[in-house]
């Protein structure tokens, strides 16, 4: 068999081979004009769902809890009645007509040490306008403030005459900051009856003092009346944060209005407090009031 035999093809053959190649041909030129698929991306559509309802969920919370806030303060009956600037809380100065902020600003400047000693003071505070100051002028009534006598003694070398009405204890004599009434508290050298009526009653809004630094909050030298003071922490009076009502919190001087509606509301979504450390993550909370607070608390 000669070699040309093995390339012979019949008709029908030959028929079949040129239209294999004509479509070899179709195809290469059809891949040379169709660009290349680009790799898609493949997404985590499981995730990416859940934390857009996630996300959601903590968007939804928030315009609920200013909605809820805001309808509140716009439902709330404008009353004008006497006030003092200087011990009404930001109820009082809600129901005056005063928006939430400046009530805030006013609580704030108070906490600083800002005192109201006339009416024309009120005019001080940041954001009121000169229409709200003539319409709560009338109202305004301070009532006197403690006389800075007792406080000068303090500083004094040696104590006025008036002092020695009362038998004064010597150097080395300690007594409870958390026991000690007025009469006994004025038998410290430098303590008159004003700044032993101020101690004992902030250390009744407090529930007790848990050291004696706590004085400088009321304006006092703490540093020179650190000698004449023990404290026993377990005599202060703690208020149950699981029961605890928004008016019995507020009432507290390291509690404002706000940090006392936001825990009951906390407590009515999420459940009981177990810790101060729950309410970190809220704005209305920062690291020094949680501190503040720790000792007034408990959650049984």
């Amino acid at each position: 068999m000669r070699w040309k035999d093995f390339f012979y093809f019949t008709r029908s053959e030959r028929q079949g081979v040129f239209i294999l190649i004509v479509l070899i041909v179709a195809v290469w030129i059809g891949l040379y004009f169709i660009p290349p698929r680009k790799a898609a991306l493949v997404k985590d559509e499981t995730f990416e769902k859940e934390y857009a309802e996630f996300k959601s969920s903590i968007q939804q919370q928030e315009r609920e809890r200013r909605t809820a806030y805001a309808e509140r303060f716009e439902k709330r009956t404008v009353v004008l009645q006497a006030f003092d600037p200087n011990t009404s809380d930001s109820v009082d100065f809600l129901n005056l007509g005063l928006p939430p902020w400046m009530a805030k600003n006013i609580l704030r400047y108070r906490n600083k040490g800002g005192k109201f000693r006339k009416p024309e003071d009120f005019r001080k505070i940041y954001g009121l306008t000169e229409a709200q100051y003539t319409t709560l002028l009338p109202y305004i009534s301070i009532k006197e403030l403690p006389s800075r006598k007792d406080t000068i003694r303090l500083y004094a070398q040696s104590p006025p005459k008036d002092t020695l009405l009362y038998y004064k204890y010597p150097a080395g004599t300690t007594i409870s900051l958390n026991r000690a009434d007025t009469t006994e508290l004025q038998r410290i050298p430098g303590i008159g009856s004003g700044i032993a009526r101020m101690i004992v009653g902030y250390r009744k809004q407090l529930g007790g003092f848990y050291e004696v630094d706590q004085l400088k909050e009321i304006r006092l030298a703490a540093d020179k009346l650190h000698p004449w003071f023990t404290v026993e922490v377990n005599e202060i009076r703690q208020m149950n944060l699981n029961k605890a009502s928004v008016e019995t919190l507020k009432r507290h001087p390291y509690f404002n209005f706000y940090q006392a509606q936001l825990i009951v509301e906390h407590r009515k979504k999420k459940g009981r407090l177990t810790s101060l450390r729950q309410l970190k993550f809220y704005d209305e909370f920062t690291a020094d009031d949680l501190e503040k607070m720790t000792p007034y608390v408990c959650f049984d």
